[in-house]
């Protein structure tokens, strides 16, 4: 990179420096660890945010660092609290191994190809006597420092939610898997999320003062919008999944495409594999012609190529050019076809119907006279040709895309 750069250097070129436990970042480039990074199943899918995190660990383990990707069945039960100013509901015990599956396999997508190992710390917790644990580990927890926590101040002052004992002791069940993992597999260092930084320190006091020894954490960086200045992937819709059921292959690449101009740089350097020179390459060619949204084009591929396959990477980006005039609808295959009529309204219509109460139908227009206002401004097509008056029928037996200005879509089934 670029192949040459070191950990280190490469970790800062992408943006993912932010709080370590390392004095010097360099002290990466001389030793090779094991490390851990993991996530709590509170969901059945990770979302972008996650993502990010599982791009620098790709980042560790492309420079010869050995990975223990951790699933937390156990504090999935309880849920962290960091950050939230009220109680957690809790999820069954049901709920949590089956998102723990879910998590498991999106690991197995994600980082295809790599050597790593997944556990599920509900294997070491489920069998802990809870005296023996209070004894052993929980001797060794200052109240003081699990006090000082932002999060405990928050809930604890005059007007706060108040926390309760399960919730207070996450971060001392976080560590013991810090320690777990120390002793078991030599795992010296943690990777996580900026948000979890006061539970891995936990963890490496917790090493410290049961082994003598010293263990470390690197933490991501919060990914900021640039244009909106709120936290990158949060939408008015919600989080983007990685979960197809949860956020569609098409609305997953949809997002990528859409955002901002001033941050696609730091998007794709975060999110993708691309190394110095390629994403050097892509940005001149975007910065010549931004129209062109070159940048926005790759990230979303390589992103969606990530998550989803090559395979629905590419049929998202087919169906994606057809709908802005750079494809034919016609030669769409019934796959890239269904997975367009699963995002698009679809109506169907007959050689009996009249086209514009069938555009009205599809909600593309509120009236027959709007659809004569639409067609004589060119703002109608069937399948990409612009429709010249209201009586004509371009319409082919099967499925038609139907397009409305720019940004308006539909599918007709016409029989």
């Amino acid at each position: 990179m670029a192949n040459k750069m070191t950990l280190s250097g490469e970790l800062k070129w992408r943006g993912f420096v932010n709080q370590t436990t390392f004095n010097d970042i360099t002290e990466l480039d001389k030793t090779k660890r094991k490390f851990y990074w993991g996530v709590d199943p509170s969901a059945p899918s990770m979302t972008i945010g996650n993502l990010a995190a599982a791009m620098m660990v790709k980042t560790f383990i492309k420079h010869g660092f050995k990975p223990i990707l951790l699933v937390g069945g156990a504090t999935g039960l309880i849920g962290d609290p960091d950050g939230k100013a009220q109680e957690r509901d809790l999820k069954t015990i049901d709920e949590i191994a089956k998102n723990t599956v879910a998590i498991a396999e999106q690991y197995k997508q994600i980082f295809n190809g790599q050597d790593f190992k997944t556990v599920d710390n509900s294997d070491w917790f489920k069998n802990i006597n809870y005296i023996e644990f209070l004894r052993d580990i929980g001797k060794h927890a200052p109240m003081r420092q699990m006090l000082a926590r932002e999060f405990v101040q928050s809930r604890l002052k005059e007007g706060g939610a108040g926390i309760s004992y399960a919730e207070f002791s996450y971060s001392l069940i976080q560590g013991y898997d810090f320690l777990h993992l120390f002793n078991e597999y030599d795992v010296s260092l943690q990777i996580s999320g900026a948000d979890q930084w006061g539970n891995s320190i936990a963890g490496v006091d917790l090493i410290r003062r049961k082994t003598g020894k010293e263990a470390h954490v690197w933490t991501t960086p919060l990914i900021i919008n640039k244009t909106t200045g709120r936290k990158f992937g949060k939408t008015e819709q919600g989080a983007i999944w990685l979960d197809s059921d949860k956020t569609s292959v098409y609305q997953f690449y949809q997002y990528w495409l859409n955002v901002d101009d001033e941050g696609v740089e730091d998007y794709i350097k975060i999110y993708t594999e691309l190394d110095k020179d390629e994403v050097d390459s892509v940005m001149r060619r975007f910065n010549a012609n931004r129209a062109g949204r070159i940048a926005q084009k790759t990230l979303a591929w390589e992103v969606t190529k990530i998550v989803h396959g090559k395979s629905r990477a590419d049929e998202v980006k087919k169906i994606t050019e057809v709908l802005f005039g750079q494809g034919e609808f016609l030669k769409l295959s019934k796959e890239e076809t269904s997975l367009l009529k699963a995002e698009l309204p679809t109506v169907k219509a007959d050689k009996n119907d009249n086209l514009s109460a069938i555009v009205v139908r599809s909600g593309l227009a509120d009236s027959n006279s709007e659809v004569n206002r639409f067609i004589e401004s060119g703002g109608i097509y069937v399948n990409n040709v612009k429709l010249t008056a209201t009586g004509q029928n371009m319409l082919q037996t099967g499925n038609n895309l139907l397009k409305r200005g720019k940004n308006s879509f539909a599918i007709i089934e016409f029989s």
